[in-house]
């Protein structure tokens, strides 16, 4: 890829950013880069932002801008050559704003996904804590009932999954997205999707990447649909 190509994901809990965001790094050859990841990655090596990040996660608090900008852009200074889409980072105005300090985003894709389709995917939700590996009980179980697929190490619901935590949470996103939605729609990078199906939703995702990174159909890595 001649010309360096940067995007951003944003959506709420359960709209399906990493089942998209996986196809476009398939199809389009964009490095992946999930903010969940580096948040592990930090803890796992013990660094120092991975240490503060540890104690706000096992506190149950959201990890603040300072910390997570300080997690997320010297990532994003070492692939200064290569081209990525960007999954929960910028979460913040502040964030946003780090981040255009240090480069300019090309495209950033927003989901709008009602609230009852929300509701039904994140309560079949459970998660392998370790990895960030997501199930749904719907359209991706795990082979063996309660068990992660690789490691075999037992699945948990996150409390803020659950219905009666939703609804806040959902409106805590909402709340905060919203002045980055602003920012971007202003520099006139944002797109927003609709609807309640992320394979309805993914053509039309696939359309606007082929044409704003200037790839023919042919050109494009095919993938299939998970």
């Amino acid at each position: 890829m001649a010309k360096l190509f940067r995007a951003a994901i944003m959506g709420p809990p359960g709209s399906g950013k990493g089942t998209i965001s996986k196809r476009i790094a398939q199809s389009f050859g964009l490095q992946y880069l999930s903010s969940g990841h580096f948040l592990r990655q930090g803890i796992a090596a013990k660094t120092e932002a991975g240490l503060q990040v540890k104690g706000y996660v096992e506190r149950g608090l959201l990890v603040p801008d300072h910390v997570m900008t300080r997690l997320m852009l010297p990532k994003l200074e070492q692939l200064h050559n290569h081209s990525w889409l960007l999954d929960g980072f910028p979460r913040t105005l502040a964030q946003a704003r780090a981040l255009n300090n240090l480069c300019q985003l090309n495209l950033v894709i927003s989901l709008n996904i009602p609230y009852e389709t929300l509701r039904e995917r994140l309560s079949d939700r459970w998660i392998h804590p370790a990895s960030g590996r997501v199930y749904n009980m719907g359209f991706n179980p795990p082979r063996e009932q309660g068990k992660d697929d690789i490691t075999g190490e037992p699945l948990i619901q996150h409390d803020d999954d659950k219905p009666e935590a939703l609804t806040a949470r959902l409106r805590h996103y909402k709340d905060v997205a919203k002045p980055v939605i602003d920012l971007y729609k202003s520099q006139g990078i944002l797109h927003s999707f609709s609807g309640t199906e992320t394979d309805r939703i993914w053509p039309y995702i696939n359309s606007l990447l082929r044409t704003k990174m200037d790839i023919q159909p042919s050109d494009a890595r095919q993938t299939s649909t998970p």
